[in-house]
């Protein structure tokens, strides 16, 4: 299994998620996140992109990504509660 981690993009915006480097050609996306979910001002979490698609996994270049984090233990039980499987 993939390790949850926090994902800070360069727009600021706060991703939990599962996330794997992936080979690609250059210029192609490098990161696959895994069950995203975007963290919110109020430290509660909500699937990405939940009103576009109901994809779980989603494409993105690594220079997007600001820093890469373990996420606190609030937000990790909030994600493993809501991905139960």
């Amino acid at each position: 299994m993939e390790n949850l981690k926090l994902i800070v993009l360069m727009n600021n915006l706060i991703i939990v998620s599962k996330i794997e480097q992936v080979g690609v050609d250059i210029g192609e996306p490098d990161c696959k996140l895994i069950d995203p979910y975007l963290v919110t001002k109020d430290n509660t979490i909500e699937p990405l992109f939940i009103d576009f698609t109901n994809q779980k996994t989603f494409m993105i270049h690594s220079d997007k990504i600001f820093t890469i984090t373990d996420p606190n233990s609030s937000i990790t039980d909030k994600y493993n509660l809501i991905n139960k499987k």
